[in-house]
């Protein structure tokens, strides 16, 4: 949102130009807040996007906010700025579904780490976002409120499981969102959307406050409408929390200077393996594009390998579902969310509790867990999962060893019809084939786009780094970014 001569909020301005806005008090964080609620209420019936809106708490801290300016006190940098999260991240006091009916109506008695971060840097929250059921799912038709629609096109579907984030920056029904990928669902969505979707290495932002799906896989990370912004709010969240034992102890750089480094000698791999057979003709064309505007600016492209990455999807399906099947063993209709009623015996009351509460696709996915946990398959199917898991991290350390970044398709084509693939689950896994194995390997990685179809659908472009290496990641990013506005 852009500030005019006569004072009134028009699209256009980033997150740090609001936040001095509002800092300043040439904007108003009230007359701010107000403006993205109303687009709330006028369009996310349209899309989706939001399971909930906290308009009186946004109002109340928007109004903090411009008193504490008045005064003159010191503010954050992200102070006034409207943002939204996606409903598997903690807040206390507000519903936090996960997209699911067995959690319909808890609220935690506690606040995400990465939440609190934007709260003390000023943001203000609108409310929290609709994801696929626990974060299960590539195209956010597996929430139990309803599907989330694209704004690129209303029949599309917006990707997933962060559908919600992604679309409700990309309909302008917030700043700025959080999403969590676990095998590709910031980048997927982000790329669908055409907005920016940060992947952060594993241990750059804490998660604690995430309600869990895969725990050595799960990631909070941001959404954003440029690549500067996206590395503003990574900024603010990312760092050491004592609450996460995973979290990394290394300094956050100051990823917005990042930014503004030139690009010329970075060394670009791009993988043939990405590449092959199965990807769009128009998404191949467009990525290319956004290679030769590297190559343009000064980038050094180089071919690379990753030889393993046909094993990435089933590699993901099996530790990814074993994690899960563990974690949602704790709803169970006892301690909170839904409980079936008029049951007779315990046992029954966790079965039709389980039954009832949860969908196709997390029942589908505990089932596979189980399976592939049990007596008699660990050795088969998951510990070979982790073996697997450590050669594709291999094939990255072997490539960072010639590049800098690695520049792929963030998704094999552009976003598909709401129903296209409800029916096919294995077609449904195959859209996270570009994305899984930087999920496994740990490593960071950002979408950002690089064009449209002809259809007008966006596309995205997926860079990739060395673990902690986001800095360079934004630099390639916003190079893409820029290329775009040549």
């Amino acid at each position: 949102m852009r500030t005019e001569a006569n004072g009134t909020i028009s699209v256009g301005m980033t997150l740090q130009e609001l936040g001095q806005s509002v800092i300043s008090g040439r904007v108003k964080a009230a007359e701010l807040v107000n403006s993205y609620l109303q687009r709330i209420e006028a369009r996310n019936a349209k899309i989706n996007a939001y399971l909930s809106v906290a308009s009186e708490d946004a109002r109340r801290t928007a109004e903090d906010l411009d008193a504490a300016a008045r005064r003159g006190d010191p503010l954050g940098s992200l102070a006034g700025v409207p943002v939204a999260i996606k409903d598997v991240i903690a807040i206390e006091g507000m519903t936090a579904t996960a997209g699911s009916r067995i959690l319909e109506g808890y609220k935690p008695p506690y606040t995400a780490t990465a939440v609190r971060r934007l709260k003390e840097a000023g943001a203000v929250v609108l409310g929290k976002l609709n994801c696929d059921e626990f974060a299960m799912g590539s195209s956010n038709e597996n929430s139990a409120y309803g599907v989330v629609r694209n704004p690129a096109a209303l029949d599309r579907v917006p990707g997933g499981s962060s559908g919600g984030s992604a679309a409700a920056v990309a309909a302008e029904l917030a700043a700025a969102t959080l999403g969590t990928d676990t095998g590709g669902s910031i980048r997927q969505p982000a790329s669908f959307c055409g907005v920016v979707g940060v992947l952060p290495t594993y241990g750059r932002v804490s998660r604690y406050g995430l309600i869990a799906f895969a725990s050595s896989l799960d990631r909070i990370g941001p959404f954003a409408r440029t690549v500067e912004d996206a590395a503003m709010v990574l900024g603010v969240i990312a760092g050491h929390d004592p609450l996460d034992a995973t979290s990394s102890r290394r300094p956050v750089p100051d990823y917005v200077a990042e930014c503004h480094r030139p690009v010329e000698g970075l060394r670009v791999g791009v993988p043939a393996e990405y590449f092959a057979e199965g990807l769009d003709q128009e998404v191949k064309l467009t990525v290319q594009r956004a290679i030769d505007s590297l190559r343009a600016q000064g980038c050094v492209i180089t071919p690379v390998s990753l030889p393993h990455t046909r094993y990435a999807v089933p590699t993901y399906y099996v530790l990814a579902t074993a994690e899960a099947s563990a974690n949602l063993e704790r709803f169970d209709g006892v301690r909170y969310g839904y409980r079936a009623p008029e049951v007779k015996t315990l046992s029954d009351m966790y079965r039709e509790t389980r039954d009832r509460g949860f969908g196709r696709e997390v029942k589908r996915r505990i089932l596979l867990g189980t399976y592939v946990l049990s007596a008699g398959y660990y050795d088969a199917y998951y510990r070979k999962g982790q073996q697997v898991r450590r050669v594709l991290a291999e094939d990255f350390l072997k490539a960072f060893e010639k590049v800098d970044v690695i520049v792929t398709p963030t998704a094999p084509t552009p976003a598909f019809r709401i129903g296209e693939k409800t029916d096919d689950p294995v077609s449904m896994y195959l859209a996270d084939i570009y994305t899984v194995t930087a999920s496994l390997a740990g490593i960071c990685g950002i979408s950002v786009p690089c064009g449209v179809s002809s259809e007008g659908l966006p596309i995205g472009a997926q860079i990739l780094g060395p673990h902690f290496c986001e800095g360079t990641v934004f630099r390639a990013a916003r190079a893409i970014e820029q290329g775009q506005t040549v």
